[in-house]
């Protein structure tokens, strides 16, 4: 660290998302129903999935690994944010800091890619249904699943590095919720050219590229939803897709709102309440918006309860 950085010793204070009291403790009340709602909804369907034979195929498999990255995504906030809402000093040691950047970043990319390859994954089942299985075999899925991991964990490590290679001597006062690049390079006393200049070729490149790669599958997928000749198919296909890109429109247009635009259209304050909707509100709409409308995770979730209704019939009986 370059001397002078008391931050390195001291820590950051957070100014949170409002200083009014009473306010703070509605924000308790309310984001902690949604982030237990977003960890029973994002581990229930986890663990639906696992324990339902019919949900092993490459759909359920990656919307399980994206309920695992919307579990940690927002794990990696919420519960600080949670606890600094009761605190009157709303510190983070430096080290958590860090920690909590390289892990937002991490699942923030994590997550663009797969929805990218969840795209695929459709254009793949819709386009070629008769080769869907040949076409997306469980190793290739595995890797997909992998490569993704490993290329968020990289960006992550790389970007929290630059930021935290940075010099910190003028305040510690971060004005967010959580530890986040651009406002922690506001902070910084040292040259942030570098680290801009990173932040913007990275979330760049990673948001259009992803962002491409869904465009094209869903152009190939709207050209064959045309030619369904069933009304009832096409509305069936249409609905799936509806929900996937929902979902792709808030994560998508949150993230180029706070990362690709110019240093001068920043407002801070924007930013933090832009934040919670990709951190907090995501996170639990997610599972909702993959399952409450899929007739096959609904079809696995009666007969878990039926079977569940039978064990307790037979143990009472006992």
């Amino acid at each position: 660290m370059a001397e002078g950085n008391h931050s390195a010793e001291s820590g950051f204070i957070l100014l949170g998302l409002t200083e009014d009291p009473e306010l703070q403790v509605i924000l308790f009340g309310v984001f902690l129903v949604v982030y237990l709602v977003s960890v029973l909804s994002n581990l229930g369907l986890i663990t639906l999935i696992q324990v339902s034979p019919q949900l092993h195929t490459p759909m359920y498999f990656f919307l399980s690994h994206l309920a695992f990255i919307d579990f940690c995504f927002t794990s990696a906030v919420t519960p600080n944010m949670l606890v600094n809402f009761c605190r009157n000093v709303k510190s983070i040691p430096f080290l958590a800091c860090a920690v909590q950047v390289c892990c937002f970043i991490t699942f923030a990319v994590c997550e663009m890619y797969l929805l990218s390859v969840m795209a695929y994954d459709r254009y793949v089942a819709i386009c070629s249904p008769l080769l869907y299985v040949i076409l997306m075999p469980r190793k290739l899925c595995v890797q997909m699943m992998a490569s993704t991991y490993v290329y968020g964990f990289t960006v992550g490590v790389v970007q929290a590095v630059a930021t935290f290679r940075l010099s910190f001597c003028s305040s510690n006062v971060i004005n967010h919720f959580y530890c986040d690049d651009i406002p922690l390079m506001a902070l910084a006393c040292s040259d942030t050219h570098v680290k801009e200049l990173m932040l913007l070729i990275i979330a760049g490149f990673n948001a259009i590229c992803s962002l491409v790669i869904v465009l094209i599958s869903y152009a190939f997928i709207l050209f064959a939803i045309l030619r369904i000749q069933s009304a009832e198919g096409r509305q069936k296909a249409f609905s799936t897709c509806a929900s996937h890109l929902a979902s792709i429109s808030i994560f998508y247009g949150t993230i180029i709102f706070m990362y690709l635009q110019p240093k001068s259209s920043h407002s801070l304050n924007t930013d933090k309440f832009a934040s919670v909707f990709y951190v907090v509100v995501i996170p639990m709409l997610n599972p909702l918006i993959y399952s409450l409308r899929n007739q096959e995770v609904n079809n696995a979730l009666k007969k878990i309860g039926a079977k569940l209704r039978v064990d307790m019939k037979l143990w009472k009986g006992n």
